[in-house]
């Protein structure tokens, strides 16, 4: 089963370093959508996506990358 499976809107997405990336939107085939949440930008803008391929670990209402938020940001310009 896929780890998108288990990702829900209002969850947090940390990068391997601890920092916020954003919060869950949804889900699409291959990608997280974000609201993002002061790393760049701000509510309202067009949705940022990060591949699930990076999601390392699903944790309670907390998923885990495996990049670091700044470089979790360089994929979120489009869906992927």
């Amino acid at each position: 089963m896929s780890q998108l499976n288990n990702i829900r809107a209002g969850m947090a997405v940390i990068g391997a370093d601890g920092v916020a990336v954003g919060t869950v939107d949804g889900v699409t085939h291959h990608s997280i959508k974000l609201r993002p949440t002061g790393v760049r930008g701000e509510e309202g803008e067009r949705p940022h996506f990060t591949p699930a391929g990076l999601i390392a670990e699903i944790e309670g209402d907390t998923v885990r990358l495996s990049a670091n938020a700044d470089v979790a940001v360089t994929f979120e310009d489009e869906e992927v």
